[in-house]
């Protein structure tokens, strides 16, 4: 869709829109606009010649189709600037391809669905600062990864809205050569809304905001492949990405199984945070418009929503194939040999009676015990006198069950499907 010939095809709708508009409105003769189109095609090679003299590429697009219509050409870009066909004819792009993107967005999200159900009851350590927290649901994680795409779906839906104005009101946006119902009429043919105070161009707010929420869906996406690649590494391997048959993952060491595809991923966000900044620039222009910002759109909006149309697919192909090791996520809860419970153990202090400090003295001085020795956490706490006078060993032991931090998981799902 973003092809030269593809953008040529969309200024001659704009176009015809507008001759449908005049003859709708008596301005001009009746069965202009399907003599028009009977003669037109769009010839990339003709306009780029004749751009090639003129140094604009609208002026020589209206010329070339002059060339085909012959005395019509008369009421062709009658009264418009171009920016009135430019800008229409962008937004129709951008709503094009935000529908394009939402509906392989609305695939990715079925595709964690399932899988945040199918791992719902699996425990993984949690982890903070990168350091071992306490067990919870693998299932939990990947639903936090849907809801946040589910937010992006509703805000990709947003900026299409956003999105989706075009302007048909000339030079400086008065109206002055082309009256403002030509204009109502051309944009209800395009299923565009009028934008209501317009100078030559649509404002760039417009345009920023869809690109930001691009970047948001990006980095969504590189919030899922950094977590799989932190999962995938040797010393943790709890989850991998998908490694196909014949695949290589070094040229110099055979045995390597690099996370290349979430790697690549998260590459491609920093490029869509890239695309964001200059629409920002594109905002404030010269008084009713300069140039600057066309340059750089005519790279940003192939760029972006190409991109981002890519990252959402291969995400989806790695969710849907990833590797999940489930004897290794509950090897590495054991890791620290007990210390994901010291929560557990604090709490139950507190209920027997000792302030939160107090507790918390006799917590962390076993825990640091275990970091520094053979014994689990367990038998450092089975041993010290200040917790065998308060709780017994069965007691204990009872605190040391990662079932426990799964015992909300059903609650948390069955409260997401409601809301």
């Amino acid at each position: 869709m973003w092809t030269e010939e593809a953008k040529y095809r969309r200024w001659l709708e704009v176009e015809l829109a507008v001759t449908k508009a005049y003859e709708e409105l008596g301005m001009i003769p009746k069965g202009v606009t399907e003599k028009i189109k009977s003669k037109v095609e769009i010839d990339v090679e003709l306009f780029k010649r004749i751009e090639e003299k003129t140094n604009h590429d609208v002026v020589a697009f209206v010329e070339g189709i002059g060339t085909m219509i012959g005395e019509d050409s008369r009421y062709f870009h009658y009264g418009l600037t171009s920016s009135d066909v430019v800008d229409t004819a962008n937004s129709l792009a951008l709503v094009e391809a935000g529908r394009i993107l939402l509906n392989v967005l609305r695939k990715l999200c079925e595709v964690l669905w399932e899988a945040a159900n199918r791992y719902k009851y699996t425990p993984i350590i949690g982890r903070t600062h990168g350091v071992h927290a306490e067990p919870t649901s693998f299932g939990l994680k990947i639903l936090g990864w849907y809801s946040e795409m589910k937010r992006n779906t509703e805000r990709l839906k947003e900026a299409i809205e956003e999105v989706a104005f075009g302007k048909i009101s000339g030079a400086v946006g008065n109206y002055a050569n082309i009256p403002p119902e030509v204009e109502e009429k051309a944009l209800s043919y395009l299923g565009l809304k009028r934008e209501p105070v317009s100078t030559q161009v649509v404002p760039r707010d417009r345009h920023a905001f869809y690109l930001s929420v691009l970047g948001i869906v990006a980095a969504g996406i590189e919030r899922m492949a950094l977590e799989i690649r932190h999962l995938q590494r040797t010393e943790v391997l709890e989850v991998e990405e998908p490694f196909k048959e014949g695949q290589r993952g070094s040229s110099a060491m055979p045995h390597k199984k690099n996370p290349i595809t979430c790697e690549r991923l998260t590459g491609l966000s920093r490029m869509m945070r890239a695309y964001v900044s200059p629409s920002f620039e594109n905002i404030a222009l010269w008084h009713e418009r300069d140039i600057s910002h066309s340059s750089v759109e005519r790279y940003i909006f192939p760029d972006a929503t190409q991109t981002l149309h890519y990252m959402i697919v291969t995400a989806t192909k790695v969710i849907k194939n990833m590797k999940v090791n489930e004897e290794r996520m509950k090897k590495n809860i054991d890791l620290t040999k007990g210390l994901v419970f010291s929560q557990r153990v604090l709490l139950k202090l507190i209920e027997k009676g000792l302030t939160r400090k107090e507790a918390y003295d006799i917590v962390q001085r076993n825990a640091l015990r275990t970091w520094n020795s053979e014994k689990s956490f367990l038998d450092h706490l089975v041993e010290d006198v200040d917790v065998k006078r308060l709780i017994t060993k069965e007691e204990l032991m009872e605190l040391f069950d990662a079932s426990y931090y799964l015992r909300h998981v059903d609650s948390i799902f069955k409260r997401f499907e409601e809301e």
